[in-house]
């Protein structure tokens, strides 16, 4: 079987098969890695709905930079600032510091109009649909038929340009030449053993969600607690950054932090999460809240509020709903469980059903009602309905739960995709301690770090699409010329 191509990829989401694609356009022999079954191919993309944080089809949503510049790492020594400033390509140094390039923002920016262009051209289609979110700050684009349509799309197109797929394979490291440049990897076969695969090396093959030592090494001991939030974030076990990092690659984003969303635990489809909790309240196993539910539109609070979650007793909380909740239009956009809700004719009996003490919900429920202004709500915008008193206090749709049935459904933090990668100039190659282009390796993806704090919503897809294609292209161009 051949072994030798221009381009090898490993990984086959969204950024893998876009850079797949991108390098067989460009002309050259490409090969893409797979460790799942043909059936399964596209790890989390093939089970992500793909929302892509755009306003049209041409323009990237009005705070997309400044969201990601916000959130791209902690304080910055004001020396290396004005080292940086006073150099324009940057010391060493300050280019391999962990933290967001924005010169990489701006070129993510410039660059999603554009590959929402490529992706039309070769069969996507994309529209305004309605997402799960019922309150929402920006906008999101979706792809027709989801993260499932764009990897059918891709694929398609790969297959049709030639590109040899290896499926059951897993990539483990990386082969150098006597100069250091990458010429290709290692491989393993499910139920062959091992292969060597050479060429430019393009690593899209996730985080590591589904690497309990690493999750328990970066995220904490409790990370075992912390499941993907679909099956094929189980695949990502992270061989791409640590194969990287083995070769000297530069480290980026939060190692110790994940895209956290909140699900339901007791079910087993993929993503059943639950955004439906900014309309009643958030309890723990003793009965009593622990945050503000709703400090703005859902889609902007929801992960912050998921981690306070996960540092609960059990790493669980319960949702307290009355019937008013049902009354919401298309409240059930917010409930992606197929689980029914835990029921009961009043609070104490509710308490006895989900297995907290009964006296200390009925006094947290009464609080909050007595807190509660007793104005209207106004459940599909920011209403300021706020409570009064009450800490922690909630600051938007505080109506009192006094309406039975009352409903509660249990919320977990679920790991989407781990922050820390790999660290990529504008051209997605991939740098090494001193800030310069390994020569013969590219990244994209999950694979690539970029986030820190908080997630900035409805990127990750983008991100990967972006970069894969980016990588893809200029992998190949690097092979044409060499």
């Amino acid at each position: 079987m051949e072994n030798k191509f221009d381009v090898v990829v490993a990984g086959c989401g969204v950024a893998g098969l876009s850079a797949a694609v991108a390098a067989a356009e460009a002309g050259a022999r490409v090969a893409i890695l797979e460790r799942a079954p043909e059936e399964e191919r596209g790890g989390q993309s093939r089970y992500t709905e793909a929302y892509l944080r755009m306003k049209s089809l041409t323009e990237v949503s009005d705070d997309f930079e400044t969201h990601l510049a916000e959130n791209g790492s902690g304080s910055i020594d004001p020396e290396l600032v004005e080292q940086t400033a006073t150099d324009p390509r940057g010391s060493s140094l300050t280019r391999s510091l962990s933290l967001a390039d924005p010169n990489l923002i701006e070129r993510f920016s410039d660059a999603a109009p554009q590959t929402i262009a490529w992706l039309q051209g070769i069969g996507a289609r994309f529209d305004f649909l309605p997402t799960q979110f019922l309150t929402a700050s920006q906008p999101r684009l979706l792809p027709v038929g989801g993260g499932q349509a764009l990897v059918d799309v891709l694929a398609a197109r790969a297959e049709a340009l030639g590109v040899t797929f290896f499926y059951e394979t897993t990539a483990q490291s990386l082969m150098r030449n006597a100069q250091g440049q990458v010429v290709g990897l290692y491989a393993t076969v499910r139920g062959q053993g091992q292969r060597e695969l050479m060429g430019s090396v393009v690593l899209a093959c996730g985080g590591f969600e589904g690497n309990t030592e690493m999750m328990t090494r970066y995220v904490g001991p409790r990370a075992v607690y912390l499941r993907p939030v679909c099956k094929g974030g189980y695949y990502n076990r992270g061989e791409g950054i640590r194969m990287a990092l083995d070769i000297g690659a530069a480290a980026c984003g939060e190692f110790g932090s994940y895209h956290a969303e909140p699900v339901d635990p007791r079910s087993g489809v993929s993503e059943p999460s639950i955004f439906i909790f900014p309309y009643g309240i958030l309890v723990n196993a003793d009965g009593e809240r622990f945050t503000n539910e709703a400090p703005t539109t859902v889609d902007a609070c929801y992960e912050p509020v998921t981690r306070r979650i996960f540092e609960q007793r059990g790493g669980m909380a319960w949702t307290i709903l009355d019937a008013r909740h049902t009354r919401i239009p298309n409240y059930r956009l917010g409930i992606r469980t197929d689980q029914p809700p835990v029921s009961a004719a009043s609070i104490a009996e509710l308490a006895t059903k989900i297995g907290v003490p009964a006296d200390r919900l009925q006094a947290t429920v009464d609080g909050y009602n007595a807190a509660c202004s007793g104005k209207d709500w106004s459940p599909l915008a920011l209403d300021g309905v706020a409570t009064q008193g009450l800490n922690p206090p909630k600051s938007h749709w505080a109506c009192p739960l006094t309406e039975g049935p009352f409903h509660a459904y249990p919320i977990i933090s679920a790991n989407v995709f781990t922050f820390g990668g790999l660290k990529i100039n504008p051209e997605a190659q991939v740098l090494d301690a001193d800030g310069d282009a390994i020569a013969g390796l590219y990244a994209a993806g999950e694979t690539v770090g970029i986030y820190y704090g908080n997630y900035t919503g409805a990127t990750s897809v983008l991100k990967g699409l972006v970069f894969g294609r980016i990588a893809g292209d200029t992998a190949a161009r690097a092979q044409a010329t060499a």
